[in-house]
């Protein structure tokens, strides 16, 4: 991989406000917040809620699958998934195959928490004021910026 360097006679920004990890980090502030507000009522965190879209998707995955998907740890899921356990939406079984790995599989109760959640998504488009191919554009370019840095910290 080449490294990039600024055209010749541009300086780099050294205000916050002239800061990408400045305006990422304040943006995702922002959208932590909302999330907050909306999972709220579902007594769900962020992280748990993030869980529980996966297993929507696919039920009955390994931790290490979650982990990929989510790009966390297992030190960091094993607590998230022992509170969604905790509270009746989860259960982690050991393989029949492979004992040490763990599958995750939804619940009655986490299946049913879907439909409750259904009004998430529409609510944070609204509230991001954005047409849907604005966020459509920006999605995509924050996925082509993750998988840059991903890329560029294996070097």
């Amino acid at each position: 991989m080449s490294k990039k360097s600024l055209p010749a006679g541009l300086e780099p920004p050294r205000t916050l406000d002239g800061q990408l990890c400045f305006a990422l980090y304040s943006a995702n502030l922002a959208m932590g917040k909302l999330y907050r507000q909306l999972l709220a009522k579902l007594d769900l965190t962020y992280p748990q809620y993030l869980v529980m879209l996966v297993l929507w998707e696919g039920d009955g995955i390994t931790v290490s699958e979650l982990g990929e998907r989510l790009y966390l740890d297992s030190a960091t899921l094993t607590p998230l998934l022992k509170r969604l356990q905790s509270a009746g939406l989860v259960q982690r079984t050991r393989g029949t195959r492979d004992e040490r790995q763990v599958i995750v599989t939804l619940t009655d109760e986490g299946r049913a928490l879907r439909a409750k959640a259904g009004h998430v998504p529409e609510e944070v488009f609204c509230a991001t004021g954005c047409e849907v191919d604005e966020l459509i554009r920006l999605k995509r370019q924050l996925e082509t910026l993750r998988s840059s840095l991903i890329d560029g910290n294996r070097n």
